[in-house]
């Protein structure tokens, strides 16, 4: 008999959770432990145990996110037109939602099942029903109502798709959201210089250009301890580049970066960037198989355009994953255009999306659209042909 369990802690996960999702880094339970430690305020975390009979054979990860205004845009400068979409998004999303998946991560690492005990059909129907309970559970014990349920980031090529018939019967939209930048690591770079070998005059050029700007800039990984001692200067370097996004549905908490660092040790790695011994920039990366995952980042204002530092960032963290010999870098979502001109390709991520009044939900897919327009942006080419 299939059936499933929720749990509210990583405490309570059933012993056989880890030897199933030891694939998943972003699955498994020391991850789970660093973010229910390190959480947004505004997000709740459930852990969905399907089962057939005692055995577990596949899980989910759900976020209760409760959206406000303020968390969502924090830059007011807007014209007339966005002001309409801004105040008209609000409404339809300000409240509470479930994310099956991670809100707080690019990809899908919110699902997992064993194919050959159980089919994906019934997998996703037990993981639907959960999410009914635990929503029947908020507006019962907290008297909220859950206004979006959404299925999280799936790739063009993920079985998912086939399930057409789930998705259409529980009146979930299928839309694509921005690309997820992805590099192929080449078999053939041993080390960095491999890679800067392989680019054309232009691209050379751009990456010698680039070290030349870090201008006695020194970048080098920073221990647990030097992550608890700098939390609030790595906070405040995160925050100012959060804090710039014109959409946002959550904010890190000072010690977020401390609890993964904790948790999952050499699993996950922080490289400051120092001028005169002073923390101007950081970036983070966790490191899932043989994928690695780029996290968040900060810098001061100040010194990201006259030393080029994103885009160091982008090489050093290219860097890292050739030498430690990874198959492929994630650079998530944003900012396509300078990921590509280090060599990215964008890969097509989807969504599934419902309001849970009907009337929203006829018009969702076109808000969505408005908070998720297409842009314009040139694909750079970087390498010899």
């Amino acid at each position: 008999m299939k059936l499933y369990n929720i749990y509210s802690s990583f405490n309570s996960l059933p012993n056989s959770w880890d030897n199933l999702v030891v694939h998943d880094i972003f699955l498994r339970s020391q991850y789970l432990k660093a973010l229910e430690n390190g959480s947004p305020n505004n997000i709740q975390l459930f852990y969905v145990g399907i089962f057939d009979d005692e055995e577990l054979v596949g899980v989910a990860i759900i976020q209760r996110v409760q959206l406000y205004l303020k968390d969502m845009f924090r830059k007011n400068e807007v014209s007339c037109f966005k002001e309409f979409i801004k105040d008209t998004v609000s409404k339809i999303l300000k409240g509470n939602i479930l994310v099956v998946g991670y809100l707080t991560h690019t990809g899908q690492h919110g699902l997992f099942f064993q194919k050959e005990k159980i089919t994906q059909k019934e997998f996703l129907n037990l993981v639907f029903d959960a999410v009914e309970t635990i929503k029947k559970d908020i507006k019962e014990k907290r008297n909220k109502t859950i206004r979006v349920i959404m299925f999280k980031d799936y790739f063009q090529n993920d079985s998912i798709h086939l399930e057409n018939a789930f998705f259409n019967a529980h009146k979930l939209h299928k839309v694509t959201v921005q690309p997820n930048m992805v590099m192929n690591i080449n078999s053939d770079w041993l080390k960095q210089e491999d890679y800067i070998n392989s680019l054309n005059k232009k691209y050379k050029k751009r990456f010698k250009t680039a070290r030349t700007k870090l201008n006695g800039i020194l970048c080098s990984e920073l221990d647990l301890e030097a992550i608890k001692a700098n939390s609030n200067r790595l906070h405040k370097l995160y925050l100012n580049v959060s804090n710039n996004a014109k959409f946002n549905t959550f904010i890190l908490p000072e010690n977020h970066f401390y609890c993964l660092k904790l948790q999952l040790q050499d699993g996950f790695r922080v490289f400051g960037y120092y001028l005169n011994e002073e923390l101007i920039g950081f970036f983070t990366l966790i490191l899932n198989g043989k994928h690695l995952e780029t996290y968040f980042l900060g810098y001061d204002a100040e010194h990201q355009y006259q030393n080029q530092l994103y885009l160091n960032m982008l090489y050093n963290m290219l860097g890292f994953g050739i030498n430690n010999k990874f198959k492929t870098v994630v650079y998530a979502r944003t900012a396509m255009e300078i990921k590509s001109s280090v060599g990215a390709k964008p890969e097509a991520m989807i969504v599934y999306i419902k309001h849970t009044n009907s009337f929203m939900n006829a018009i969702l897919k076109q808000i969505f659209g408005l908070m998720n327009p297409k842009q314009k942006w040139e694909e750079r080419h970087p390498f010899t042909t």
